[in-house]
């Protein structure tokens, strides 16, 4: 006869309420981020296709990678942050040549405007992935194995309230 093998019971699931919702500045900074990398998309689109264009169509493709880190800023992947946070630096490079590459005595036009628009939305873009790391990194959130093994209990008043 063979001994009964036991298995060790399985963890219990992580309730909802153990669940973190992300802190009110991490929520700021992803909103501030993905506002400010959607106008960076729309304005190089904008900028090349209606508003001023080169003359040349195929340079609205500048804003493909840009569309790429947008799934990763909405999941809240730390990666993803630290990466746009280098790649603005391209686009920010361009607004300013752009914006200060005029032959002297050349009329500033909207094309100007359209440049130092991309540089500030660089700017911010930069400030808010900075800012969403620098935060994730001091105060990393908790894992399920550490949320197990918290004794949650509820409020001393909601222990038996009648119904």
């Amino acid at each position: 006869m063979m001994p009964a093998v036991t298995t060790p019971p399985l963890p219990a699931p992580i309730e909802p309420a153990h669940n973190p919702v992300p802190h009110r500045f991490i929520r700021a900074t992803r909103a501030l981020a993905v506002g400010a990398l959607l106008a960076l998309i729309l304005l190089g689109l904008a900028w090349e296709l209606w508003l001023a264009p080169t003359g040349s169509r195929w340079l609205a493709f500048k804003v493909l990678p840009l569309v790429f880190p947008l799934a990763g800023l909405l999941k809240h992947r730390l990666y993803t942050y630290r990466w746009v946070s280098l790649l603005v630096w391209l686009y920010f490079t361009e607004g300013i040549v752009r914006a200060t590459g005029l032959p002297t005595g050349a009329e500033a036009g909207l094309n100007e405007a359209l440049a130092w628009a991309e540089v500030a939305l660089c700017v911010l873009l930069f400030t808010a992935c900075a800012a969403h790391v620098r935060w994730r990194l001091k105060h990393p959130l908790p894992t399920p194995d550490a949320l197990a093994t918290v004794d949650i209990k509820p409020p001393s008043g909601a222990a038996a309230r009648p119904t």
